[in-house]
């Protein structure tokens, strides 16, 4: 029995060590659950909770994590050895919660506490980009309001700004990734992200939200 328990352990440690590229193409090749199965573990967390903070609901996401590891089983044939994984699963996922959006008559959202990816702005977190100094437009808003404003107000964005804008306050979500995702160059994704924030930052002057409207 503890032979047959080492052995397990050893096994788990040798996918561990793999890489995503490395158990994807196997499994593609050699059709091993294990490989799938490790995918999935790696990803479960990570991946659901960019789909509910997409999609803004808890079961909603559910329905397209599952549908998305679906693809990546039946798409595994068209992966090209040395693709990066990672926005390749993402590309999946966005468009599998896109297409289950617009099923449902909605619209992604964002969580105004994401921030952008490390080490590639400072912008910080969304809210305190739309805040700016505590004198903006929609500085003054109870934390409930602002946000209720700002889930409005990207809704009103074009599809692709208000992609951008949710794949870009993914953490960890690099721009070379969403360039990837998005079939777009990284300075796309990078002029996407600025007009997004220019097109809420006048939407909050629009709406006067600071107390500078008629009275």
């Amino acid at each position: 029995m503890m032979k047959a328990l080492d052995m397990g352990t050893e096994a788990a440690d040798d996918l561990a060590r793999e890489t995503d590229e490395v158990l994807l193409s196997r499994y593609r090749d050699e059709g091993r659950s294990a490989d799938f199965e490790e995918l999935v573990r790696r990803y479960e967390r990570e991946l659901f909770r960019y789909l509910v903070r997409y999609t803004g609901e808890h079961s909603l996401a559910e329905d397209v994590f599952q549908s998305t590891f679906l693809q990546v089983h039946l798409k595994r044939g068209l992966y090209e050895d040395g693709r990066p994984f990672r926005p390749w699963l993402y590309s999946i996922a966005t468009h599998q919660a896109v297409d289950a959006l617009r099923k449902a008559g909605r619209h992604p959202t964002l969580s105004l506490d994401q921030r952008l990816s490390a080490g590639e702005t400072d912008a910080g977190a969304l809210i305190d980009v739309l805040t700016g100094d505590g004198d903006g437009p929609i500085a003054e808003l109870e934390e409930r309001e602002r946000a209720e404003w700002v889930r409005e107000s990207i809704a009103r964005l074009p599809d692709n700004l208000r992609q951008t804008l949710i794949l870009a306050y993914h953490q960890d979500l690099k721009y070379r990734e969403i360039a990837e995702i998005l079939k777009i160059p990284v300075g796309t994704v990078k002029s996407r992200l600025h007009a997004a924030l220019s097109k809420l930052a006048e939407m909050a002057r629009a709406s006067r939200l600071d107390g500078g409207g008629d009275s």
